[in-house]
């Protein structure tokens, strides 16, 4: 348990960059309040003591606004950002790395028993306001854009967006090398980035394939004056790891 708290707090840090001190994180952020409530009473829940656990679960949703049924089963470095609002199932499974934005809803759509709410793989991200709805799965690294409604499954690596839920973006060599770049930028905050239709990342995406397109043009032009004795000046390009956007 210690270790997975220790876990639960080091992720925080990962994936908000808000995040100040340790003693903040443990005070003041309700997500990982949630959280570590909700594993104490899933143990209480899996022994059978559902009474109290349901009633932990009650405080729990009353003190931080995430409402985290008892039996639901939560992987490790789980991240819940802000959090107010989100709703997840008894019967929802959720993988390692996996991140909620607020008002996130994993719901079902039956009233019968056994599983009705979704599994989320590993490295899901989800964003704010978001409902993935019945036993559907959502592959590992796939991305939810915002006030979306997920009523199929998403394969692995992919990006879904709208009403219902319609896959925007599928893994492949170019667009992978888009998030490349857009991580790099800071633009991949819910995962709706180079490969949504956005009007504004759809402009982004055709420049990064220039941007792209460009680098190799010129690296193809000094390697070709090189071999008829032109000697080209390399000049060092500022590492995008190294600078703060904007500046």
């Amino acid at each position: 348990m210690i270790d997975l708290i220790k876990e639960d707090i080091a992720c925080v840090f990962e994936r908000d960059p808000a995040a100040q001190t340790i003693w903040e994180v443990i005070f003041v952020y309700p997500g990982f309040h949630a959280i570590s409530l909700h594993r104490l009473c899933h143990r209480l829940w899996i022994k059978d003591f559902k009474f109290i656990a349901n009633f932990i679960a009650h405080i729990s949703r009353w003190l931080t606004g995430i409402e985290i049924h008892p039996g639901a089963v939560v992987g490790r470095r789980f991240f819940i950002d802000h959090g107010m609002g989100v709703v997840i199932g008894e019967t929802t499974i959720i993988g390692d790395d996996c991140t909620l934005y607020h008002g996130v809803t994993l719901g079902g759509t039956s009233w019968n028993k056994g599983k009705r709410h979704p599994t989320l793989k590993n490295g899901v991200v989800v964003g704010a306001g978001a409902k993935i709805l019945g036993p559907i799965e959502i592959g590992e690294n796939a991305r939810v854009g915002s006030n979306s409604v997920i009523l199929k499954a998403v394969p692995d690596g992919a990006t879904v967006v709208g009403i219902p839920g319609r896959v925007v973006g599928a893994p492949d060599a170019q667009t992978a090398e888009r998030k490349k770049i857009t991580n790099k930028m800071g633009f991949d905050a819910y995962g709706t980035t180079a490969d949504s239709p956005d009007p504004v990342a759809h402009a982004i995406n055709h420049m990064l394939d220039h941007m792209q397109l460009m680098d190799k043009q010129m690296q193809d032009m000094k390697q070709a004056m090189r071999g008829t004795g032109i000697k080209c000046k390399n000049e060092v390009i500022p590492d995008l790891d190294n600078c703060e956007l904007g500046k």
